[in-house]
């Protein structure tokens, strides 16, 4: 069976306790284990102090062993709730986000990271931002070599900020052969305060031509794949996505 340990009260701890009760500025918790511990001092068992206090007996019993233990100490402070922090290589965490990919992956994911490292994912999410790396981040790039460039920008920006009345605008990306991971220029690593940059284009891979459609009416995709690349395959691929609409 177990016994409760006996409190018992010097002069000066009793006039610290009886301070703390009738203090205003006493918090209502230190109060209250204030009392617990003045009334086990009074021979009082727990279920009585329980009672009196109109508090669980479990509660009783925590301060009045956290009193005898560490006297006022003891219940000054909150006991630690929850599971023990977990405590995280900052600097293994760092080194795999900007030095290595994980498989089958073209970034870091914090649930990736998270199983890599046995941590939860709000603890990598919260050191990423402490260290300035944003792995979801790609900035695309690539400095043009056509020398109407700038004539080139200025009449596809014109149609995106006045775009004509009654006129239907095609815009069409030569790109259309099967994507490769192979960048035609080597990107910049990501680090603190950069994200990871990459070419917007890509060296050619594959024999089959991919043509996708967006309607943006409705949201809908319409895509073929052809084996050629040639003016009478894009023809049956514009005849088909006008009929699709």
């Amino acid at each position: 069976m177990r016994v409760a340990p006996e409190i018992v009260l010097t002069g000066e701890e009793h006039a610290e306790l009886s301070k703390l009760v009738r203090s205003k500025l006493s918090s209502v918790r230190l109060v209250q284990r204030a009392r617990i511990v003045l009334l086990a001092a009074d021979g009082m068992q727990n279920k009585d102090i329980a009672q009196e206090l109109s508090v669980g007996r479990v509660q009783v019993s925590r301060w009045r062993e956290r009193y005898a233990q560490s006297r006022l100490a003891g219940i000054e402070r909150d006991l630690p709730r929850g599971a023990p922090p977990t405590k995280v290589d900052v600097a293994r965490l760092v080194e795999l986000t900007t030095q290595t990919k994980p498989a089958a992956a073209t970034h870091w994911s914090t649930r990736t990271m998270a199983a890599e490292l046995g941590v939860s994912a709000a603890s990598v999410s919260r050191h990423w931002r402490a260290n300035g790396l944003k792995p979801h981040i790609v900035r695309g790039f690539k400095v043009s070599r056509d020398p109407q460039f700038v004539e080139k920008l200025e009449d596809i920006v014109g149609l995106y900020m006045s775009p004509p009345e009654h006129a239907l605008v095609l815009c069409c990306d030569e790109k259309s052969q099967v994507q490769a991971l192979d960048r035609t220029q080597p990107g910049l690593p990501l680090k603190k305060g950069r994200a990871e940059t990459m070419t917007h284009d890509y060296k050619r891979n594959g024999t089959t031509t991919l043509f996708a459609a967006l309607n943006v009416l409705d949201g809908r995709v319409i895509g073929q794949c052809q084996q050629h690349h040639t003016h009478v395959e894009w023809l049956k691929f514009t005849r088909c996505a006008t009929f699709r609409r």
